[in-house]
């Protein structure tokens, strides 16, 4: 077991007020003749949409671009100058305890979520010297709440009686898609200057939390945030800690996930880009590569923003206008950085595995791999070095991407200083501009799982579900609705899934959010 680690993440209940999402009913799955499916996109909405199509008995095809399955999740093998052959990344990904549906895909082939480990902590680090954590916060709201600011040192007397507790409001009773007609028009940065927070626990927290969709929080709808602090703080007791896969991801995740769709039936074809789609007058469609068309009976695109906005432009038969402009205005967060270092000497012991930062320059987090994932802990056990991540979002399109790789280097020094003197036998650089942006006012672009045709659906983490989702949980949800949008046309019972409490946690604080409307 890598040091730090604390064994797997152990199967636990969910939230007794998580809501239920029951699917429509039908016949069990297909016996006999059955319909076929495209599903464009190996990433996580793919998957959970290929998932759900297969196990009900459809013949599906999923298409992937890149050479291996994953999306924003992939990985791939590198060789240090040491020798060692390695697995880089996009870099890490928090799976929290609420991501019901995401957890129920890998236990398709993890029953016991083996292949996930539990971080003890979720710390954050300010450059004024401000430290916050959620490992003793309660998970219960409104506990929670009242546990950060009570043991927050971000949240002083002075502080509170400053702050404007009606423009709070709305964060006690977040609906979807109510949070978006009434907030999705003011940027999250506006939406707490309202409040009136500490300038410290705006830097501290929640720039930290508003970051984690690779956006400024400027630019960020308040819907969005105000969605976020519904799913992993105010709406939910499963807490802010979360897990992290043991192991690299094809490891712990794609390589099984791979082979359980392809035990049902699933042709996988990795390397393979969908150029265009027609629609046929039969209601099927003529799904084109770049070495063959095959009619298909129903498809899911479940690609980013730009690979979407591509495949539609290519394809002037799908849809209609309106639909068309609308995927045609989505954009794409700025980019962001991914650096993973291999060093020649260890971090002191006490180092988390997992540190967010705010105020060290372009640097957002720093994670200590060999504390968690084990081909990281192997290396520094063998080498007696340690393999760091770090993280830089929402820089600027204009920036020296060079420069900005030298100075999270420069924050790490200053954030654990034993680093300045280790030697760095190896690094890797990912610079990456494909995750959804959420602006302010752009929530009506976004489509729906469901489209003008049938036959089309759409999933991914920017599409609107209806649903307190977000974020890879986004991701899953909607590829299991896309696969229900289908299963239902044709009579047969799709996936049954789960979400945080739709509605504010208890009768007197939605009592109290509802003042903030008068």
């Amino acid at each position: 077991m890598a040091p730090g680690r604390s064994g797997p993440a152990r199967r636990h209940g969910r939230d007794r007020r998580a809501a239920v999402v029951h699917a429509p009913g039908g016949r069990a799955r297909f016996t006999g003749q059955a319909p076929s499916a495209a599903v464009v996109g190996g990433g996580l909405a793919g998957i959970a949409a290929a998932t759900g199509l297969a196990e009900r008995g459809v013949h599906v095809t999923l298409y992937e671009s890149e050479p291996g399955l994953g999306g924003r999740l992939a990985g791939w093998p590198t060789r240090l100058a040491d020798g060692s052959t390695v697995t880089m990344s996009r870099g890490f990904h928090a799976f929290f305890r609420q991501y019901y549906n995401l957890r129920g895909l890998l236990r398709r082939v993890d029953p016991g979520l083996d292949s996930l480990t539990p971080l003890p902590d979720y710390p954050l680090r300010h450059s004024s010297g401000l430290h916050d954590s959620f490992a003793r916060v309660p998970r219960t709201p409104p506990l929670s709440a009242l546990g950060f600011v009570a043991l927050s040192p971000s949240f002083g007397v002075r502080d509170l009686a400053r702050m404007n507790p009606r423009a709070a409001l709305p964060l006690l009773d977040v609906r979807v898609p109510e949070v978006y007609e009434r907030l999705d028009g003011v940027s999250a940065s506006d939406f707490l200057a309202r409040i009136r927070f500490p300038e410290a626990a705006h830097h501290l927290a929640f720039e930290v939390f508003s970051r984690s969709f690779f956006a400024d929080p400027r630019e960020l709808s308040a819907a969005e945030l105000v969605l976020m602090f519904h799913i992993y703080f105010l709406g939910s007791s499963e807490g802010l800690l979360f897990d992290v896969p043991a192991e690299p991801f094809p490891t712990a995740l794609w390589d099984p996930l791979r082979g359980y769709l392809e035990s049902h039936g699933v042709t996988v074809r990795t390397g393979t880009p969908v150029r265009e789609v027609r629609p046929l007058p039969d209601g099927g469609l003529d799904v084109t590569t770049d070495g063959d068309t095959e009619r298909r009976d129903a498809l899911v695109l479940a690609l980013d923003a730009a690979g979407l906005r591509r495949i539609v432009a290519d394809s002037p038969e799908l849809g209609d206008p309106r639909w068309r402009a609308r995927i045609d205005r989505l954009r794409t967060a700025p980019p962001f950085l991914v650096s993973r270092l291999w060093l020649d000497r260890p971090v002191e012991s006490g180092r988390p595995g997992f540190l967010g930062t705010s105020g060290y320059g372009p640097l957002d987090n720093v994670s200590v791999l060999d504390r968690w994932e084990g081909e990281a802990a192997r290396w520094a056990g063998r080498t007696g070095g340690s393999v760091l991540e770090l993280h830089a979002y929402a820089v600027s399109p204009d920036a020296d991407r060079g420069a900005v790789q030298a100075e999270a280097v420069r924050q790490l020094h200053r954030i654990y200083p034993e680093t300045r003197d280790a030697r760095v036998v190896d690094e890797r650089h990912e610079w990456r501009a494909d995750c959804p942006m959420f602006p302010v006012g752009g929530y009506r672009d976004r489509p729906g799982v469901r489209g003008p045709d049938p036959a089309v659906t759409v999933a991914g983490d920017l599409v609107a579900t209806g649903l307190p989702v977000a974020l890879m949980e986004r991701a899953v949800t909607s590829g299991f609705l896309a696969a229900n949008a289908h299963l239902e046309r044709w009579g047969v019972r799709g996936q049954t899934l789960w979400t945080v409490p739709r509605t504010g946690r208890s009768l007197p604080l939605r009592g109290l959010a509802a003042l903030g409307d008068g």
